[in-house]
């Protein structure tokens, strides 16, 4: 059997999780990801995979 996870599902599984847990964690967990997501944009993702 071979078990393939891709890394946004997991990422979003555990924000959520802890989002429930501690909501005031929402205004830190949006801007991260906000600021990853932008990064990733600007440069790409070519760097980071290798």
């Amino acid at each position: 059997m071979n078990l393939h996870l891709s890394l946004t599902p997991l990422v979003s599984l555990v924000a959520g999780i802890l989002i429930l847990v501690m909501p005031r964690l929402l205004n830190y967990i949006v801007a991260i990801y906000l600021i990853v997501i932008g990064l990733i944009g600007l440069f790409g993702t070519g760097n980071l995979l290798h």
